[in-house]
C-alpha cells in the first residue's frame, strides 16, 4: 500500500518546522504524491503565526505545485475541554483540511473524562475534518465513546506515524483507536507530521500498524485517488477536484 497524500505537514511560518511550502511540496513531487496538505498550527500554539496567516492562506497559495494538488488548512489547537478551537468559525470554514489536535503548550492535561467530554465535543463541529494524534498517552480518553462519536459525526482519524517516535505509547494507543475505527467504519489517514521536508509521507509505521490490525483499506483515505478526492470535494472549492 502505497500513500497518495500527505495530510499532515508543518512548514516555517512555526518557529519549530524548517522547510517551506515549496520545497514540502517539490519532495512530494519527487515521491510521486498527488496531494499535499498545509497544516500549519494554530495561533494558540507558541511561535505559530497569527490569525491573518490562515485567512490569507486560501487566497494567496496557489491550487498546485510542481503538479501536486496544495489544501490549505490548519492544525487547530483544542483550548479546552469544551472543544473550543482557536480559529474563528469563518476562518475554519474557509479552508480545504482542519485538523484539531491536543498540544501540551495550549491545554493542560487533565482527566480522561475532561479528555473525552473534549473529544466529544471536536467531534460535533462541522468545520472538524480530521482528528489529529489522538494517541498521545497524556490526553487519555474512552477510546469506545468516542471513536462511535467519530463514527456518527463523519470524523477522519490520522494515524499519526511521528507520534510513534515522540510521544510515548502512542504506537500503543493508536492500535486500540484503530481497532475501534475499524469496529465501528471510521475513514484514517496516515501522515506523517513532517516537520522538515524529508520526512513528508514517512509512514511507514501508520502502514505497518494497519496491516498488523487487518485494517480495510477502504478506509484509508490517502491511500486512494479516487477516495480521497471524493472526501476533500465534501468540503473544498479547489480548482482541481
Amino acid at each position: 500500500m502505497q500513500i497518495i497524500a500527505e495530510t499532515h505537514s508543518h512548514t516555517v511560518a512555526c518557529d519549530h518546522a524548517y522547510s517551506t511550502i515549496y520545497e514540502n511540496a517539490c519532495q512530494a513531487a519527487r515521491i510521486g504524491l498527488k496531494f499535499l496538505c498545509v497544516t500549519e498550527h494554530g495561533p494558540a500554539m507558541p511561535g505559530a503565526p497569527g490569525e491573518m496567516y490562515f485567512g490569507n492562506a486560501p487566497k494567496v497559495l496557489p491550487d498546485s505545485l510542481e503538479g501536486v494538488a496544495i489544501l490549505k488548512g490548519v492544525e487547530s489547537n483544542i483550548l479546552d475541554y469544551s472543544g473550543r478551537l482557536d480559529l474563528s468559525e469563518k476562518k475554519l470554514a474557509a479552508l480545504d483540511w482542519v485538523i484539531a489536535s491536543y498540544h501540551i503548550n495550549c491545554v493542560e492535561p487533565s482527566t480522561p473524562e475532561e479528555h473525552t467530554a473534549g473529544w466529544l465535543a471536536v467531534a460535533k463541529n462541522p468545520h472538524v475534518d480530521v482528528i489529529g494524534h489522538a494517541g498521545d498517552d497524556r490526553y487519555r480518553f474512552d477510546v469506545d465513546t468516542v471513536v462511535r462519536a467519530f463514527a456518527e459525526y463523519g470524523k477522519i482519524v490520522e494515524i499519526n506515524a511521528h507520534s510513534f517516535e515522540c510521544r510515548p505509547k502512542s504506537d500503543v494507543n493508536c492500535r486500540e483507536i484503530a481497532r475501534c475505527c475499524k469496529k465501528y467504519g471510521v475513514r484514517v489517514v496516515c501522515s506523517s507530521d513532517a516537520h522538515f521536508f524529508t520526512q513528508i509521507a514517512r509512514v511507514d509505521e501508520s502502514i505497518k500498524l494497519l496491516r498488523e490490525l487487518d485494517f480495510p483499506e477502504e478506509l484509508i483515505l490517502n491511500a486512494d485517488y479516487e477516495r480521497f478526492v471524493a472526501v476533500a470535494r465534501e468540503k473544498s472549492s479547489h480548482a482541481l477536484f
